[in-house]
């Protein structure tokens, strides 16, 4: 679970109606179920015109992955292939095969499947490019949805704004309701900015810094299945996989030590 997405969000929305309460308003002001109608049935509208139904309906699984997804860690994946470089440089190619089947990376089993195999390096670098792309765009695709909502929902406040501002004109007799009529009216601005900032934009940009980190664990796994395929010694292959990281992930591998190492050796095994 990623605790710092549903952290922000209730920080936010706390910080938001606490300001709020503390000014003098009251919750309930707040709640106006026209208003929500328009902004959230608005956006969600709009932004099923601007993309396809199956993306749309992909929805509920990319605000799962943004809260809840479990980023990929690179620091095990470079003792992971140390350890098989070291295993494949003492019993050879063939021997990773057992290996290998027990693994839980997807993309590192199915690559060194096709290095055991015998397959070509260019063919398997290529096949990896591929891959590695086309999990890139998946995931700018996730992260413009909720850039698209986030756009539309302010516009759809203002939308809202508009029409409670046109109710408000056309009973101007009442002058009691009309300060109320107008707070009411302004509610669905604030739905607008407020989920468009809260919500949608922040989602997005979890997205995308999930697709850095996860391309940069990717390409990390690329060239370590590559150097694996080439033969090289299992120190060398540590010290250019770790050229990857920052210094602080370079000390966070550094503290690993022996237990990490004997949990990645017997995962392998």
């Amino acid at each position: 679970m990623d605790i710092a997405t549903i952290f922000g969000i209730t920080i936010a929305i706390a910080s938001l109606v606490g300001g709020f309460v503390m000014d003098g308003g009251k919750i309930g002001g707040l709640y106006q179920p026209t208003a929500l109608i328009i902004v959230f049935g608005g956006t969600i509208g709009a932004t099923l015109t601007s993309v396809s139904l199956k993306d749309f309906f992909a929805l509920g699984k990319y605000i799962k992955v943004s809260m809840f997804g479990k980023a990929k860690d690179p620091l095990v994946l470079i003792e992971m292939l140390v350890t098989l470089s070291a295993y494949a440089r003492r019993e050879g190619l063939l021997a990773l095969e057992e290996r290998v089947e027990n693994l839980n990376d997807d993309f590192v089993k199915t690559n060194l499947r096709l290095v055991i195999d015998g397959i070509e390096e260019a063919m398997v670098q290529g096949i990896m490019e591929i891959e590695i792309s086309n999990i890139e765009s998946r995931h700018k695709r996730q992260a413009s949805f909720f850039d698209m909502a986030g756009g539309f929902a302010p516009t759809m406040g203002i939308i809202g704004t508009v029409m409670g501002l046109i109710h408000v004109l056309g009973s101007l007799s009442d002058v009691l309701t009309l300060g109320p009529k107008i707070a009411t009216a302004f509610t669905a601005t604030l739905y607008g900015v407020a989920s468009a900032n809260v919500l949608w934009h922040p989602l997005a940009n979890k997205l995308k810094h999930r697709n850095y980190s996860e391309g940069l664990y990717y390409e990390i796994a690329a060239e370590g299945i590559l150097s694996i395929q080439a033969g090289e010694s299992p120190n060398a292959l540590r010290d250019k996989l770790i050229s990857f990281l920052s210094r602080t992930d370079r000390s966070r591998l550094d503290k690993m030590g022996q237990r990490g190492q004997d949990q990645l050796e017997a995962q392998a095994q």
